[in-house]
């Protein structure tokens, strides 16, 4: 297990070079860069953040669509709260390593010390590494020359995919996340910068809604009616 969550930290925490080198290249300095690894510590929010800003973005809506991304670790938090069930002063630093990686490493787990023990490795080696990188790559980015041609800035988003891949298991799953995509892409060139990957957060809703009122919703509510009448 411990073995599996230093893997899941070595693996993904040198990711942060490629945020390093994104930040700087959108026009962050190093401190601004640092600080937003070290306080920010969520990849998807934080390159969702600077791409907006890359994009001509507002500061606004760049940081309004990377809480939007961010508020998912909450409910990561939720569930994790039970089962770590952690003594109240290491709460709020706990918190602060409830990500999709932390949390996916420690509901892997059986039993309470292992799910402690696997949230708190792949945490600490995950933040180690991701700042640590994000250092050297903010710093390294004026040796690379042209950013874009190293297409660093794929880096995060494609982790980010590679976690979510395997949660699609069901249809609704897969509905909403080719809806997502469709909703994003197409409003791209049409809204600002940053906004498109707000519109995109719809398609849940409007996946759950079709659910709901679609012929398998409502044989559902014919047969739970009859069942009622009986």
């Amino acid at each position: 297990m411990v073995r599996d969550a230093l893997g899941v930290g070595l693996a993904v925490g040198p990711t942060g070079f490629a945020f390093g080198v994104t930040a700087v290249g959108a026009g962050l300095s190093i401190p601004q860069t640092c600080v937003l690894s070290l306080l920010v510590f969520t990849g998807a929010s934080q390159f969702a953040l600077v791409g907006a800003i890359a994009a001509g973005g507002t500061p606004l809506t760049a940081a309004t669509g990377a809480f939007f991304l961010g508020v998912r670790n909450a409910f990561y938090g939720l569930r994790l709260s039970t089962l770590l069930a952690l003594p109240r002063a290491l709460r709020p630093p706990a918190a602060h390593w409830v990500i999709d990686e932390t949390a996916a490493v420690a509901l892997a787990q059986r039993g309470r010390r292992a799910t402690r023990l696997g949230f708190a490795v792949t945490g600490a080696t995950l933040y180690l590494l991701w700042n640590l990188t994000t250092l050297l790559g903010a710093a390294g980015a004026s040796a690379l020359g042209d950013l874009s041609a190293w297409g660093l800035d794929a880096a995060g988003p494609a982790v980010f995919l590679a976690l979510l891949a395997p949660m699609l298991r069901g249809t609704t799953e897969r509905c909403t996340a080719g809806l997502a995509v469709v909703l994003g892409l197409a409003l791209l060139p049409v809204l600002p910068a940053g906004v498109p990957v707000l519109a995109a957060a719809l398609a849940a809703p409007l996946v759950l809604l079709c659910r709901r009122h679609g012929p398998g919703g409502s044989r559902t509510a014919g047969t739970a009616g009859e069942g009622d009448a009986r």
